[in-house]
Parts: C-alpha cells; sequence; structure tokens
C-alpha cells in the first residue's frame, strides 16, 4: 500500500542527504512531501530543482526566522496544520542527539519543535485554529543521519539520483567550498579529492567535495558495515520495531 512521507527539514540540505532514501521511495509509488523551516529565498530554487529530481511531490516553506525559532504556539499551529493536512505515514527528521551538537543556529530548538508538533498533530488540540483538519497521529519517525542508527536503506540504486540532487544546491556547494578551503591545507584536501587539481570555482568545488563526503559516509554505513548493504543512509526508528517473526 503507497505510504506518505513528510520530510521536515530545517535549512533545505537534509531533504537531499537523505536523497537516496527519498528517490527510493518516490519511484517506488509512495508521495514525498518536504516542510522547509528556514531557507534563503537565494536558495529556494535549488532545494526545489533538487527535489524534482529526488522526486519529491511538494516543497513547502515555513518562513520563519534565522536565529529566532522558538518553542511557540503560532510555531506549533503552523506545523500542525501542515501535518494534519499532508497526513503522512513516516516522518523523517535530524535526529535530537546530532541537534544538540550541531552549530547551525536553530537546530536544537527544531528540533524539539518538529516532535512537540508531531505529537499535539494526533490529539484533539487547537483544531479551528490549525486549519480544521482532523487529528493525525504519525506511526513511524525516523531520525537522520543519528549517531546510534538503528536501520540503514540501502541506496545503490539511487546513489547517482542523490549525487544529481546535491549538485543543484549551488549556494550549498560554494558554502562548503569555501568553509573548506579555510579549514583545510591544500595537502588534506588532496588527500579528499580523486585528483591533484583543487578546482578554483566554488562550485565545482563543492560538488566534488560533496560526491567524496557523500560516497565516504554510504560507505561507512553499507560496505565498511556489517549491514548487507553497499551504499547506505542510516537512520534511527524512534521506538522499538514491531516484528511479527525475527528476520
Amino acid at each position: 500500500m503507497p505510504k506518505t512521507i513528510l520530510m521536515l527539514a530545517t535549512f533545505g540540505l537534509e531533504i537531499v542527504e537523505v536523497g537516496g532514501t527519498l528517490a527510493k521511495h518516490a519511484a517506488a509509488g509512495d508521495t514525498v512531501h518536504a516542510l522547509v523551516t528556514l531557507a534563503r529565498p537565494e536558495s529556494r530554487a535549488g532545494i526545489e530543482a533538487a527535489a524534482r529530481i529526488l522526486g519529491v511531490t511538494s516543497v513547502q516553506y515555513l518562513d520563519f526566522t534565522a536565529g529566532e525559532v522558538a518553542l511557540d504556539l503560532p510555531s506549533k499551529v503552523a506545523l500542525v496544520k501542515h501535518i494534519r493536512d499532508l497526513r503522512p505515514d513516516i516522518l523523517i527528521t535530524q535526529e535530537p542527539e546530532h541537534s544538540y551538537k550541531d552549530l547551525d543556529p536553530d537546530r536544537r530548538t527544531a528540533m524539539l519543535l518538529y516532535l512537540e508538533a508531531a505529537a499535539i498533530a494526533g490529539r484533539s488540540w487547537r483544531q479551528e485554529e490549525c486549519g480544521g483538519g482532523a487529528p493525525h497521529l504519525i506511526r513511524s519517525v525516523y531520525f537522520m543521519t543519528p549517531l546510534q542508527p538503528n536501520c540503514v536503506v540501502e541506496i545503490g540504486s539511487t546513489f547517482a539520483v542523490k549525487q544529481q540532487a546535491m549538485n543543484v544546491l549551488e549556494s550549498q556547494m560554494r558554502f562548503t567550498a569555501q568553509m573548506l578551503r579555510d579549514r583545510l591545507d591544500p595537502q588534506s584536501m588532496r588527500h579528499i579529492l580523486p585528483s591533484d587539481d583543487i578546482a578554483d570555482d566554488d562550485l565545482e568545488l563543492g560538488r566534488q567535495l560533496h560526491l567524496e563526503m557523500n560516497k565516504a559516509l554510504a560507505l561507512n554505513h553499507g560496505l565498511l558495515s556489517h549491514t548487507g548493504a553497499t551504499l547506505a543512509e542510516a537512520f534511527r526508528h524512534m521506538e522499538p520495531f514491531r516484528l511479527e517473526a525475527l528476520l
């Protein structure tokens, strides 16, 4: 039976970070939606282009203000309305423990807000104020890039699509290149890239770096692990899995 998946992203890059998984679900006939809390206007065309490549059905923006995300009533209402409208079977969002150590602004507060909204969306809470939709309980919550994963998704068949989607996030590619040019010495950079030539163009360098980082992460959770996968994205399911029998 087809499922509906909601990807709750803070900045938009997260959509592509689990893009291999989202692309597999979209190709299998599931409906994938993305809701982005913070996205600069100049980043949105890239986010939407990446989403189209992955097969994401819709991308919507909450238009919150960077540095000011709050666990307040208006923010909860906005999120609950979207959850009740989209009625996802599966929610994917950042892992709480990971968010604590993330020095990007707003991630810690956003994580609390997402889970609070997911909880109250399933209860009889301010229905008229949230657009009149009936309560909706999300059955499965998966945390992306977890410190302690308990499952992985094989993305060997969709890794190239994920990288294609990553490449159109041009502002992110340039940001990564600029940041790592400052952080890494040229010799370290040459060890990361397959060629000794370090691109002068930030967009090209960012694409090269993200390809190597994405490949390393996918191999770490795949071939270099004991999961049996080759290239994989890791997740942590919020609750223990219920099995009818052992797999």
